[in-house]
């Protein structure tokens, strides 16, 4: 829209000029309007490239970079493939899409996929008949043009981390021999993390504008699925904990909460309270970014977020789905919102991430350690933080983004004939208090605001116009934003 309206500005105006000058204008004349209309036409076009530009003058390593990061616990192997693809191979017809918490039957992966395939929504869910997975999962494995990868959010920021050769990784999980092949050589794994089988995880992936039935996605996602008994059971927290006092991280990345859904409601509120047990024995000093993934059970997000986690955290990794299921969970606001239509609101989200921080975060009168919360959509992210707790900021929302366009186009660097600006060229910074409204300039694309002691970074993504694949974005992008950020010493 800007491009056109430039062009059409630049035009009238060349014309008026000459007509000015009369029917033969001077050569010297016409070469410089031919110059500056080309010119003009150029910075028209380059609004992507104008971004990354400036987000490259932005991206600039902290002043006190981690050394070591500790990674843990869930980790697997992603066995990646086409869903419809998958479905028409398991011999399953299109249908009406209905959610499911858990899928019992290949019929309940039918509707669960169509259902968020046609709100191009990232899901995850646990397949609960082991048998029936396992043929599936066969299926998938041996389907061709199905690829095996590194998977699981903690193996995936700790594989994403790796490939910086200043940092050491230490990654705690159920590593089977498949997985231990595919890590980076940087990646160390603890003895008591490796087993004899890996667990496997099915990404099924569709892309933006594909059909099966009457469903359509509007955007590129994935749905992913598994039987998963030793994430699901967070078999590996114990191992974890207890090989910090030897590695000696100074950056701890905790994600794997979410695999509990799969477990009994006696079991995973236990397992819960052991997990809290563990976490609190982490030394204060050593600084816990927790990776949210996608839950659907309300109690357990409101006893993760209320009296149990988030106070052991420093800062919080989620996407606008985990976002809107948290302010569901705890009556929070805007949670009468059932889902979001299109690109998600910046005020109504900013609203959300004040919330938490101020219910949840970091005050001279509440023992919670939470003071940072990395939110990512497929337009645009927000990185809010409790002043005077982190630097660099700016820094590590840039760089975020320009993860999440490199890897989506599977570029070293953004190829910027491959993306495209999909976030809102004006918005609100809320929907509840009074607003300050914002115009984007791509050549200064990290916005900051203030609202009562809480900074707000707010960045477009350039997003890839053909992804090549979706699975762990978000914790690529966590990670690298990660990387970039530095905590103050309290």
């Amino acid at each position: 829209m800007w491009q056109r309206s430039v062009c059409v500005g630049l035009v009238a105006l060349v014309l008026g000029y000459l007509c000015l000058l009369g029917p033969e204008p001077p050569p010297v004349a016409l070469r410089h309007l031919s110059a500056w209309l080309l010119a003009g036409l150029g910075r028209a076009s380059s609004l992507e490239a104008r971004m990354v530009s400036a987000w490259q003058a932005a991206i600039v390593r902290p002043a006190r970079p981690w050394a070591r990061v500790a990674v843990g616990v869930n980790a697997c192997v992603d066995v990646v493939l086409s869903g419809v693809k998958l479905l028409e191979a398991l011999g399953l017809e299109p249908g009406d899409g209905k959610n499911h918490a858990v899928l019992n039957s290949r019929q309940d992966l039918k509707e669960a996929f169509s259902h968020f395939m046609e709100k191009g929504a990232a899901a995850e869910r646990f397949f609960s008949d082991a048998e029936s997975f396992h043929l599936i999962a066969r299926t998938a494995s041996e389907y061709p043009g199905a690829q095996l990868y590194v998977g699981g959010n903690a193996a995936l920021i700790g594989q994403k981390l790796a490939r910086n050769p200043d940092l050491k990784i230490l990654l705690c999980g159920p590593v089977g021999p498949k997985l231990h092949e595919l890590l980076d050589d940087n990646v160390a794994v603890p003895p008591e993390s490796m087993q004899e089988r890996d667990e496997f995880h099915l990404i099924l992936e569709y892309q933006a504008g594909e059909e099966w039935g009457h469903v359509r996605a509007p955007n590129a996602n994935r749905f992913i699925f598994s039987h998963d008994l030793s994430n699901g059971a967070l078999n590996m927290l114990e191992v974890f904990v207890s090989s910090l006092d030897e590695f000696q991280p100074d950056l701890v990345v905790l994600s794997g909460l979410h695999m509990m859904e799969g477990q009994s409601k006696e079991m995973r509120q236990r397992r819960l309270m052991e997990a809290v047990a563990s976490i609190s024995d982490i030394p204060t000093d050593i600084p816990i970014h927790l990776e949210l993934a996608s839950m659907t059970d309300q109690d357990f997000m409101s006893n993760i977020m209320h009296q149990q986690v988030f106070p052991l955290v420093n800062s919080i990794g989620l996407n606008e789905q985990e976002l809107l299921f948290l302010t569901q969970s705890a009556s929070g606001p805007h949670a009468s919102l059932t889902s979001w239509s299109g690109v998600p609101d910046v005020g109504v989200v900013s609203d959300i991430l004040f919330w938490i921080l101020k219910e949840h975060g970091k005050t001279a009168e509440r023992a919670s350690d939470l003071t940072r919360i990395h939110f990512h959509t497929l337009a645009y992210h927000i990185l809010v933080t409790v002043d005077g707790h982190w630097g660099n900021q700016v820094a590590a929302v840039a760089a975020g983004a320009r993860a999440a366009g490199t890897q989506a186009c599977a570029t070293e660097t953004i190829d910027t004939s491959k993306v495209f600006l999909k976030a809102p060229l004006e918005f609100v910074t809320s929907q509840i208090e009074a607003p300050s409204k914002i115009s984007l300039n791509p050549d200064e694309p990290v916005v900051h605001w203030h609202r009562e002691g809480i900074s707000f970074y707010f960045t477009p993504v350039l997003v890839c116009k053909d992804p090549v694949r979706t699975v762990g974005l978000g914790d690529a992008i966590s990670a690298e934003g990660l990387l970039y950020s530095e905590i103050y010493p309290q």
